[in-house]
């Protein structure tokens, strides 16, 4: 038979572990979007600008670097939202915008 040690907190380890694996943060999104999107569009990701939880997980903007130029800031990114599960696997994602750098937001 086993047996539920506590954590510090007070509650169980078997249920605080199999909420954390279920219930990742915003950070850990943001992280496996980028790992992922990186992986398959083979464009390093330059940063998130937007992250939002979803009912079956998270919509994680990432932004890319697709052709750099010089100067950098004519370099073209473009602006990809990924759309990742509770465990941080990668479900879809599409462009939704290509800027060059040193343009300002509409």
């Amino acid at each position: 038979m086993a047996e539920n040690r506590r954590a510090p907190s007070g509650r169980t380890a078997k249920k605080t572990a199999s909420r954390t694996a279920s219930r990742r943060g915003p950070e850990h999104a943001a992280r496996a979007a980028c790992e992922s999107l990186e992986r398959l569009i083979c464009h390093p990701a330059e940063g998130v600008s937007a992250v939002r939880r979803k009912d079956d997980g998270w919509c994680v903007v990432v932004d890319v670097l697709e052709v750099p130029r010089i100067p950098d800031t004519t370099s073209l990114l473009a602006s990809y939202e990924v759309q990742i599960d509770e465990r941080g696997e990668l479900m879809e994602y599409s462009r939704v915008r290509r800027y060059r750098r040193g343009s300002a937001d509409e």
